[in-house]
């Protein structure tokens, strides 16, 4: 599939269908390309920017978009440094004056130049001093307060060691299925694909109790082999497989290849992208797989990124800056396996299922 230059591609998204001006079907497509592009990134974008946000901005109302925080100087006489506010003074003038103490509908406040004389002020006439402010310490908290290196390590492991597990397993069954003549084939594939029907809720306490009795319990193997194989990756492996010729196998066995050696030799290079696609579609489910990777680990050294966002939630307080900091962070290996292999998800969906 030949892929198109950048120029081309500013061409295709520019063209239009009136002659030098925009049609009306192009407004329309434009308009529902923006808002789709809004709700998918706008949400991502303010978790980003409310990540930056301090605990006290995150709960303003109304919110604001970026992190602006309120302003504090340092002024003598006082041990911290006090919140800056713009007041509106009686003869009109505006003066930016320093928070000593609130009380009521009332503040106590002083002039930072001259903090002798302490003036009384309606809260009503009065609004905050705002700075862009970067709450930095959402993220270096995460690495200061909690073992987050070992949760990366945890869901690195399980996504890869699974991943690699997967599109092994998943490939022979599909070669098997596509490329090998044998009585009940055909209901072998149906039943495969029948799975799909059963809610992974159903299967779960069956899945917890085998797990048990293999002694894989706390450990990551016990996330990682009750999802070697998928009806969804034998599907698209399958038939993706259909199209590569039955020549080139007859052709290796009359060389004497082994089966093996045609699996791996020349199914699997030629099977490229739809191992690819498979690969992405893996490393999403299992590094945002929540639900099994709870009923097996218990231990906090064990647990994952998504179990360890999770800890963030507690009953009476939630850390919403640090957990907004790590939602981020667990957001950022996907979102670049996804950028560097995005253009196999069009290859390789494209040509399943040609024949």
């Amino acid at each position: 599939m030949a892929s198109l230059a950048p120029s081309g591609v500013l061409d295709l998204v520019t063209r239009t269908r009136g002659k030098g001006r925009l049609h009306w079907t192009d407004w329309l497509a434009y308009g529902y390309l923006l808002l789709g592009l809004v709700l998918m990134f706008g949400p991502v974008v303010w978790v980003v920017l409310s990540s930056f946000k301090s605990e006290a901005q995150l709960l303003e109302f109304p919110p604001t978009a970026l992190p602006y925080g309120q302003v504090s100087v340092a002024v003598p006489g006082y041990p911290e440094p006090l919140p800056l506010f713009r007041v509106r003074m009686p003869d009109g003038s505006f003066r930016e004056l320093a928070q000593v103490r609130r009380i009521g509908i009332q503040a106590q406040m002083v002039d930072p130049a001259a903090p002798g004389t302490i003036l009384r002020v309606d809260i009503a006439g009065r609004e905050p001093v705002r700075a862009l402010s970067l709450a930095t310490e959402n993220y270096t908290a995460l690495f200061e307060r909690f073992d987050f290196l070992r949760y990366l390590w945890n869901s690195v492991f399980i996504t890869v060691t699974a991943t690699l597990i997967m599109l092994l397993v998943n490939s022979m069954a599909a070669f098997a299925l596509a490329k090998y003549d044998f009585h009940g084939r055909d209901l072998v594939f149906v039943l495969t694909i029948a799975t799909l029907l059963i809610p992974p809720t159903v299967v779960l306490v069956p899945v917890f109790l085998v797990v048990t009795k293999l002694g894989l319990l706390d450990t990551p193997w016990g996330v990682i082999w009750p999802g070697a194989a998928t009806p969804t990756g034998v599907f698209l492996l399958r038939q993706y497989m259909l199209t590569i010729p039955d020549e080139l196998i007859d052709a290796a066995r009359m060389d004497n290849a082994s089966e093996w050696k045609i699996y791996w030799r020349i199914v699997l290079p030629l099977a490229a992208p739809a191992l690819a696609v498979l690969a992405i579609f893996a490393v999403m489910w299992r590094w945002n797989d929540f639900l099994l990777p709870l009923i097996v680990l218990s231990r906090s050294e064990e647990f994952t990124l998504q179990l360890a966002l999770n800890s963030f939630k507690g009953e009476m307080h939630t850390q919403w800056g640090n957990l907004l900091a790590m939602t981020v962070l667990t957001l950022l290996p996907i979102t670049l396996v996804f950028g560097f292999l995005q253009r196999y998800i069009t290859t390789g969906i494209a040509t399943t299922g040609i024949k």
